[in-house]
């Protein structure tokens, strides 16, 4: 039209700011209950399931959801319950609260990714997501996450503090020296090979395969034992258990290289690790020695629930369910490939049956 006013396409994305989905409001979806789900807890009255976008869905009965408003759009990965009160936990430092089931929500702590100054000292903690939750009561609580962040809260989440579980190294000067010490062995290393045959070497022993700990590793998992002792189990096999209640912390290595997903806690010091390529782990003395438990499966494990004298159901992979009804019993492998990969699972009830989350949102299985 002649004489009316025109915005260019260039100018027009100039001026446009895509949401940030932190702060952004989940979207009520038709096939929530359809989609990504990662995590579940059980309420005084039902169950709480979390998962992708924000999404957050209650249920009286495992069977029929219904998804709620939630004040973020980031991912949810973890959820855990203490009767009415219900906190998750996710991406961009995500922690959201409900005092009613998990029906209202309200945002307790973020911390998305910012541009940093260019004289800052970038931490990679800083927008980091958040993997695991766990509270002992109302007012106590614990999360964790990527590159080993580590939050409490003494007052029900009101106020989150940062709590050192891996230390951090030093400086960038400390990894340089360790570097170049690595790179000085390296080459004697080979000076020696090439002086033993005159010709240089061209294949790695397990020493030189071997991968180093990570000297701040993700956190996956935490749980609580009936000892009152805490117990984190995280990337490269490291894991790390504190007898204070959190306050300190000691660092301990798998007998087995790859990352660990969940953990659960039984009676005294009993724990049991899962996660890459099929592995499990137990140990009866929080740690000081570990048990490989036979799965017959290579399939990773992401999520386990305690059952009655020592029992527990993981899940994983490609529908992978895993049960043993009491400790020392082997494990039984059964699949349910309508669920895709199962992130989580809990007992329904007193049924027997279990309830899911995964890549195909939420389902219940009967084992029998």
């Amino acid at each position: 039209m002649i004489g009316a006013c025109a915005v260019s396409p260039l100018h027009a994305a100039d001026n446009f700011a895509w949401p940030d989905p932190v702060d952004s409001p989940a979207e009520i979806m038709p096939l929530a209950a359809q989609s990504l789900l990662l995590g579940l807890a059980r309420t005084a009255n039902g169950y709480v399931a979390v998962g992708g976008r924000g999404d957050i869905l209650v249920s009286a009965d495992g069977a029929n959801w219904k998804q709620v408003k939630v004040p973020t759009r980031s991912t949810l990965t973890a959820v855990a319950a203490v009767d009415a009160n219900v906190w998750a936990v996710g991406h961009d430092g995500v922690i959201v609260h409900s005092s009613d089931n998990g029906e209202h929500w309200q945002m307790q702590r973020k911390d998305p990714w910012r541009k940093a100054d260019e004289s800052a000292t970038v931490d990679p903690r800083h927008g980091a997501p958040l993997l695991g939750v766990l509270f002992t009561d109302a007012k106590h609580g614990f999360a964790i996450g990527a590159y080993s962040l580590a939050l409490r809260t003494d007052d029900g989440g009101e106020h989150w503090q940062e709590m050192t579980v891996a230390p951090r190294p030093k400086d960038d000067a400390d990894d340089a020296a360790a570097a170049d010490d690595a790179s000085a062995q390296n080459a004697a290393n080979s000076a020696a090979d090439k002086g033993k045959s005159g010709e240089a070497k061209w294949t790695f022993n397990q020493s030189d395969l071997k991968i180093g700990q990570e000297a701040t590793p993700h956190l996956n998992a935490i749980t609580r034992t009936g000892s009152g002792a805490l117990f984190i189990v995280g990337e490269r096999g490291a894991a790390f258990r504190s007898r204070d209640d959190g306050k300190t912390w000691q660092r301990l290595q798998l007998p087995y290289d790859g990352s660990m997903f969940g953990v659960i806690g039984y009676a005294a010091d009993h724990v049991l690790a899962f996660g890459l390529r099929g592995h499990v782990f137990e140990s009866t003395d929080l740690g000081d020695h570990w048990t490989q438990v036979p799965t017959g499966t290579e399939l990773s494990l992401m999520g386990g629930t305690a059952l009655a004298d020592g029992g527990a159901t993981i899940v994983g992979a490609n529908g992978i369910v895993l049960t043993r009804a009491k400790a020392g019993e082997a494990f039984a492998m059964r699949v349910d490939q309508a669920a895709g990969t199962i992130a989580e699972a809990l007992p329904l009830g007193d049924s027997g049956n279990l309830l899911l989350a995964g890549e195909n949102g939420a389902g219940i299985y009967k084992p029998n």
